[in-house]
């Protein structure tokens, strides 16, 4: 669990310090927010579990005006499901909790608003279920430990280096596969594979961001 985990913290702060000899420049940054997810699969609809996201990441810009850019970051991530009905039976909640490489391909127009897409992996380092009754749901198996997903964003600029960001990300793979029964029928069952759905709405701050509309030196210009 420790490799997944320090690794790429290791590689993010080797690139928020480096600056090539291209005059190519890494960015470094921190994101804060919250999940608001769904499991779609289990039977519940709704992005009415809330967990946080955060965690830091580099970005290298690119292109002649370097309105391109890649970025990766190291997220902590808790995503799942949560339902409260009148009964017991009708009461779910799963948390699932990732640490989350994305990596993503951005384009900013005017220095002021971003979109981008890409693709993450995520490692599963926790989980905690109320379940329903057996009658009700079976699972197949156990979570798996990883997920592939693909996600896109929109980003806005607040303030200077602070920056608004939606994101919207769903999993590639299933997760586990659950067999549901009707209590109200024994014989009749299906079953469904279950993946992760959420809605990401953060605050991000890029440390050595030039300030918008900032003038910059003329070339041979020193002091």
């Amino acid at each position: 669990m420790k490799k997944f985990f320090l690794l790429p913290l290791l590689l993010l702060l080797m690139l928020s310090f480096v600056k090539p000899a291209s005059a190519q420049r890494f960015l470094g940054g921190i994101s804060v927010g919250a999940n608001f997810t769904q499991v779609d699969g289990d039977q519940f609809y709704g992005f009415r579990h809330v967990g946080l996201n955060f965690g830091p990441m580099a970005i290298l810009p690119f292109g002649k005006k370097k309105q391109w850019s890649v970025s990766m970051e190291l997220l902590y991530s808790q995503k799942g499901s949560y339902h409260k009905g009148n009964t017991d039976t009708t009461y779910y909640h799963l948390n699932l909790n990732y640490i989350d490489i994305p990596v993503m391909v951005h384009f900013t127009d005017k220095e002021v608003i971003s979109a981008g897409v890409g693709f993450c992996y995520g490692q599963l380092v926790g989980k905690k279920e109320s379940t329903l009754p057996d009658s009700i749901m079976v699972p197949n198996s156990n979570f798996l430990p990883y997920d592939l997903s693909v996600l896109g964003e929109v980003s806005l600029r607040l303030w200077n280096r602070l920056w608004i960001n939606v994101r919207y990300q769903y999993s590639m793979i299933s997760l586990r596969t659950v067999t549901y029964k009707d209590p109200y029928n024994q014989l009749n069952t299906w079953e469904r594979k279950e993946y992760n759905n959420l809605i990401t709405v953060r605050l991000t701050y890029i440390f050595n961001q030039e300030l918008r509309g900032k003038p910059k030196k003329p070339k041979g210009d020193e002091e």
